[in-house]
């Protein structure tokens, strides 16, 4: 376990390295813009993974957390002109404020009833913010970015770097639930909640804590969108793609292990952003369903489970 880590440290480092040299040796920025978008898709269905995946609980209301983290970020600078990383860390918190109040309120529900209670969440926040004049209100607001910092020769190009730090964070976050007790909590409520509380497993405040470590991270990984946008609007910042998108990588990729949402998000999101350079962005929702389901029917544990499968079956001689 201990050697596995090392390697993950030392893999993590290498990543952030190879990040890094790529801002100060590509001259052309679309890899940064396109490059982002990837780094926060895998953010946020690594993030997703941890309450959706490790505990099972469905949630479609990622478009609310990352959506407040563009706005807490929206708020910070218009208030204070506050840095990016205060802006990131006032996401983080309020994220986790938001997973504790989500939680206490539905975490009681199952199934379909806590997947429902989620999506209404974003409707309420998104209502909320469309009438707070003080961020712009329904018509958005544009925000000025501030001078870059070296050695980055762009905004963008540090935007990119922050959100690979992000991304490291959060697969480190991830790894580390899944390798403790937590994960194992987790695991057992999801196979059979009731079993698990009677053995003596502490499920609410698993499913509490999943929620707080979920919702921090996916707003502090919506908090740097408002800078790479340099515009936010609720229709943009809360829409409901970014739910249904995060939920579709991590069943690709598979949700048991946190690899699983890294490979599934890198798979969507190369493919999405190649269509809309290549055709165009309206052909995305049609690749994403035509995916979700060949991965449901022929893959049901994603790539992940279908790599074990074909392993086992190597082993066994079945193949």
């Amino acid at each position: 376990m201990k050697r596995n880590g090392v390697a993950f440290w030392i893999g993590a480092i290498i990543f952030l390295a190879a990040v890094l040299v790529m801002t100060q040796v590509v001259d052309n920025q679309y890899p940064f813009f396109a490059g982002y978008v990837i780094l926060q898709s895998i953010a946020l269905a690594v993030a997703w993974s941890i309450l959706g995946g490790y505990a099972g609980y469905v949630n479609f209301g990622t478009s609310a957390f990352y959506g407040v983290g563009v706005y807490a970020s929206v708020f910070m600078v218009t208030a204070f002109g506050a840095p990016l990383p205060v802006q990131i860390l006032t996401g983080a918190a309020i994220g986790a404020l938001m997973g504790l109040a989500l939680g206490l309120l539905t975490l009681r529900m199952q199934g379909i009833f806590f997947s429902i209670a989620t999506i209404a969440l974003t409707i309420v926040i998104e209502t909320t913010v469309t009438n707070w004049r003080y961020v712009g209100g329904a018509a958005g607001i544009q925000i000025q970015r501030p001078a870059v910092t070296p050695p980055f020769d762009s905004y963008v190009q540090m935007l990119f770097f922050v959100q690979a730090v992000l991304v490291v964070l959060a697969v480190a976050i991830s790894r580390y639930i899944q390798n403790s007790w937590i994960g194992r909590g987790l695991q057992a409520l999801r196979d059979d909640e009731l079993a698990a509380e009677c053995t003596g497993v502490p499920t609410l405040r698993l499913k509490l804590l999943a929620c707080v470590i979920s919702g921090s991270l996916m707003c502090a990984v919506g908090a740097p969108a408002a800078m790479y946008l340099q515009y936010a609007d609720p229709g943009s910042a809360f829409n409901l793609n970014y739910s249904v998108t995060t939920l579709a990588m991590s069943l690709i990729g598979g949700t048991a292990h946190w690899a699983g949402p890294i490979i599934g998000a890198i798979l969507l999101g190369t493919t999405q952003q190649v269509l809309t350079v290549t055709i165009s962005s309206e052909v995305n929702l049609l690749v994403l369903g035509l995916m979700l389901v060949l991965f449901v029917v022929g893959a049901p544990e994603g790539i992940v489970g279908l790599i074990k499968k074909l392993r086992a079956n190597r082993k066994e001689g079945k193949i």
